[in-house]
């Protein structure tokens, strides 16, 4: 293996911004390193929006952005990251840019002043025709367009400037429209990342675009500053293999990840040039093996009552994908159709094609096939069955568009057409809105399973399963990237592991919530259990003067996200009071602070046994485990921006050191022992076996030999209280093992061999 194509053996995540930039990053390279952390990982760094803090709003592809430490702060990292042999992995975002600020986009701001003369046009994916010869730019509000004005050789509005073509005056002369901004839902002209506006995607797909989008990035491999990429929302390519395979030339075949979100069953295309996913697949098995199977039903009966009947995730998701197909993306659904009727020879009349080719009707169609759809995206001719299943699921629904799909089946099965390309392209985008930002907001059932990439109709997995997983992966995909936490994920690790003990405490978690619901009444009741999961699962050990806050602005974005009670462009105040006021009743009330004192005096242990559980598992199952900036201590953040706080790297360097006291110094302690394994001893992380115990109490163990690093988890820590181990104990491989974590020789007893900690980590003496 090429030094180029090196493979960490653990990455830590960290958020640059302006008040974590380069400079702040190197110099905590050396807690990463005593952490036993392999490779740094780094959010976007490319030149984005002023003030952004997450970075995806790239507005210039030739340099760092001065804001995050500039190209001098990347020099310091990665001179640093040198002398302590670690390596740089950094996410990039080939698919759009930063347009919010047009003059900050040096490429977008020509495309304004010239338009399709302009030498950027090619960059952006605009449908000139559909908007008159113009690009549509959605900003206007109602009733406001007098604010739109000419001053000082621009147009403005507002504080907004756009550039005037040369010669003009007016804005009717430019080759741009300012509009209204409802008018992104249904006539928007340039594709967006998913519903956002000043988000414009950028036509990588085109040899000079894509060289002209990764000027610095090409400079980081020449440099030799940076060893790896991951590859922001691959599905929005036009050819997201043909991406890869440029990437792999231009990096000298590098390690590269793609945040690729794969549904149950599904897997990454094989012939793509990547190490796997960032991980959420993993996330999802290691959530799902460590929840109680027992616990599904209670709690279908709990949101039955709750919703005043039977919920069905399936028929769900497909009304919240319609939404959005008729809504939010509904630009999308008509680019689609233009280019469908295109295909099918032009607008003929009616008549000629038995009424097929009327743009309503195709629309209509296009709108159920993407509500229909099974997974994110399919990669034609990869991924042909997932369309057949759209279509026959398309045709049930909607049987009167049958003559319609029968013209729409032979175009959207071939790759080559355009309108294909596009679908392809337009799928994962109502899934996305549809699901991960609808529905996850609405489904209350076991909200730790409501996690990105994670279907949360699967309640468990049982261990069979996860070992038939594992092996796989071992075997397939064996640098792919597990995580638990990431920017994006719902909700934190650690509020995840104590909302999942709720699966063995159905019958406390709903009389709790009855109690709670009546003290703090929620119009929603649904919503209100979903509210009161996240306030458990977040609620800390010691005080977070913030905490209230942060629970306000979880329960304003969940409440408008879900999208059906209130939304963001349309708020019901009323609703939204009584939501915040149960939110001020955890903090305020003495009667509602018994009951949640209750909850987590009960759920409290468990939750840190399955935090702890699930912590071991991600750091050592087959892949390269990833931590999230701070999650070595407890992370009970919620989602963004909440998850992209600032996080006390001195007091993890303190209790690291044991110059400091953490009730979660254990979490931090298993991972130092986990990522120091791997990172010094990758011989004993080279193949997959499980791991069998025997005995009354087999079920509450999950382990498997690694190939000399052999795990142990407790599962299901609620049951096992009650009984204890008793005469349960794990087959060891032949040999004499010692627990790192605690430094003593391996019993098979679980009862000894999990006295101290609920996990164990063993090592084979002399391996």
């Amino acid at each position: 293996m090429t030094e180029r194509q090196r493979v960490p053996a653990s990455t830590y995540r960290f958020q640059i911004t302006a008040d974590f930039d380069l400079f702040a990053a190197a110099s905590r390279l050396r807690y990463l390193h005593d952490l036993g952390v392999d490779w740094v990982y780094l959010s976007p760094l490319l030149a984005a929006e002023p003030g952004s803090s997450h970075g995806y709003d790239v507005v210039a592809f030739d340099h760092v952005d001065p804001s995050r430490g500039g190209a001098e702060g990347l020099g310091t990292l990665a001179a640093e990251a040198r002398r302590l042999g670690m390596g740089v992995l950094v996410d990039i975002v080939p698919n759009h840019v930063g347009v919010a600020t047009p003059a900050e986009d040096a490429w977008w701001w020509d495309v304004l002043q010239h338009g399709r003369e302009s030498e950027h046009a090619n960059a952006f994916d605009i449908d000139w025709p559909a908007g008159d010869g113009r690009l549509l730019i959605p900003v206007v509000g109602d009733g406001d367009e007098d604010a739109i004005v000419v001053r000082d050789g621009e147009l403005w509005y507002h504080d907004l400037r756009f550039p005037l073509a040369p010669g003009t005056t007016t804005h009717d002369e430019q080759h741009y429209e300012l509009v209204n901004w409802h008018e992104a839902d249904d006539n928007l002209n340039y594709r967006r990342f998913f519903a956002v506006n000043s988000l414009a995607a950028v036509r990588v797909e085109d040899p000079e675009v894509f060289a002209e989008s990764h000027v610095e990035i090409r400079r980081w491999f020449d440099d030799g500053l940076v060893d790896g990429l991951r590859v922001d929302h691959p599905d929005g390519l036009r050819d997201p293999k043909r991406y890869l395979d440029d990437l792999a030339a231009l990096t000298g075949g590098a390690y590269v990840l793609v945040e690729k979100i794969l549904e149950p069953g599904e897997t990454l295309p094989a012939d793509w040039a990547t190490q796997g996913t960032t991980g959420y697949d993993a996330l999802g098995y290691v959530d799902r093996v460590l929840t109680d199977p027992a616990g599904q039903a209670p709690l279908d009966a709990l949101e039955t009552r709750l919703r005043g009947g039977p919920v069905d995730w399936a028929q769900m998701i497909h009304g919240t994908k319609r939404e959005v197909a008729d809504g939010i993306l509904h630009s999308e659904v008509r680019r689609i159709t233009r280019e469908v009727l295109r295909a099918l020879g032009g607008r003929v009349a009616a008549e000629e094609r038995g009424g097929v080719s009327r743009p309503a009707q195709v629309e209509d169609a296009v709108a159920e096939l993407l509500a229909c759809f099974p997974v994110y995206r399919s990669y034609l001719p990869e991924g042909l069955h997932h369309l057949e299943q759209a279509f026959d699921l398309a045709r049930e629904h909607r049987p009167d568009l049958a003559a319609t799909y029968d013209a729409l089946l032979p175009i959207l099965s071939d790759a080559w057409t355009a309108p294909a390309r596009r679908f392809q392209q337009t799928s994962g985008m109502v899934m996305a809105k549809g699901v991960e930002d609808c529905a996850f907001y609405r489904y209350s059932r076991l909200t730790s399973l409501n996690e990105v990439g994670g279907d949360p109709s699967v309640f468990s997995v049982p261990v069979d399963e996860f070992h038939a997983a594992m092996a796989t992966r071992q075997a397939e995909w064996p640098h792919a990237m597990t995580t638990l936490s990431t920017h994006d994920t719902k909700r934190g690790e650690d509020v995840r592991a104590r909302i999942t003990a709720l699966a063995e405490l159905p019958g406390v978690w709903a009389a709790a919530l009855d109690e709670l619901l009546e003290l703090a009444p929620v119009p929603d009741p649904g919503f209100g259990s979903l509210l009161w999961q996240a306030i458990l699962g977040a609620w800390p050990s010691t005080p977070d003067p913030d905490l209230r806050e942060r629970l306000h602005g979880y329960a304003e974005k969940a409440m408008r996200e879900a999208g059906d009670r209130t939304t963001w462009t349309e708020p019901d105040e009323t609703y939204e009071a009584a939501v915040h006021a149960a939110v001020d009743a955890a903090f305020d009330s003495p009667d509602v602070r018994r009951v949640l004192d209750g909850l987590l005096a009960q759920v409290a242990a468990p939750g840190r046994s399955n935090a702890l559980a699930a912590k071991l598992v991600a750091l050592t199952m087959p892949g390269v485990p990833d931590v999230y900036q701070g999650s070595e201590l407890w992370e009970q953040s919620l989602v963004d921006p909440d998850n992209r706080r600032s996080v006390d790297f001195d007091h993890r360097a303190e209790v690291l050191a044991g110059a400091a006291e953490d009730d979660a110094a254990a979490k931090l302690h298993l991972t130092r022992a986990a990522l120091t394994l791997r990172r010094d001893r990758p011989e004993l992380f080279t193949t997959y076996a499980p791991a069998i115990a025997t005995g009354p109490e087999a079920e509450h163990v999950l382990a498997f030999d690694r190939g000399g690093a052999l795990t142990v988890v407790t599962r299901l820590p609620v049951g096992l209280a009650a009984t204890g181990w008793g005469t349960t104990r794990l087959t060891l491989p032949p040999g004499s093992w010692t627990d790192v974590l605690t430094g003593r020789p391996a019993s098979s007893s679980l009862a000894d061999l999990l006295a101290e900690h609920p996990v164990a980590l063993l090592v084979k003496e002399n391996a």
